[in-house]
């Protein structure tokens, strides 16, 4: 959406998806595909040119989650074995407290566990557990996150 301005968009954006949940902010230029399979929770941080599909199967979004710019999330996809190049869909669910860095690619059939994190430009192929770092083509663990997660993602104060 190209609004310019945050309450006006918030407005069109909650008529738009499934759910928006209590100050989340979604900045412009964020596409959504078939939004009534798209629910985003409470003090989620949506970053420009950041792409959320729910064509396939619902799309998940917990609470906190801090999502960077140029994020792809899929729910629908290509059978690369399939004679006709046909379609094939499922649910992506990213639960509380995930941030997901810069031009990150999530697949269809994804769960993204509590707390963890995907780096930037890293292409999530296989369910993340919760607290792991994770990077790579296609991402793998490469650490695990040490954090209480006692944070909460309040960025309206910066963008009224």
């Amino acid at each position: 959406m190209q609004i310019p301005f945050h309450a006006v968009r918030r407005f069109f954006i909650k008529r738009t998806i499934q759910k928006l949940g209590n100050r989340g902010f979604v900045m412009m230029n964020v596409e959504f595909r078939d939004g009534k399979n798209i629910e985003i929770g409470d003090y989620c941080f949506i970053n420009k040119y950041t792409l959320l599909d729910g064509r396939g199967g619902k799309l998940t979004i917990g609470n906190n989650v801090d999502i960077a710019q140029e994020v792809n999330i899929w729910t629908l996809s290509h059978d690369p074995h399939d004679d006709y190049h046909s379609v094939w869909g499922k649910e992506v669910i990213i639960e509380d407290y995930v941030w997901i860095a810069s031009r990150a690619t999530i697949m269809p059939g994804i769960r993204i566990g509590r707390g963890a994190v995907v780096a930037a430009g890293s292409i999530v192929t296989k369910d993340v557990p919760a607290m792991a770092i994770v990077a790579g083509s296609p991402a793998k663990i490469v650490g695990e996150r040490k954090s209480n997660l006692k944070y909460r993602l309040d960025w309206q104060p910066w963008f009224k």
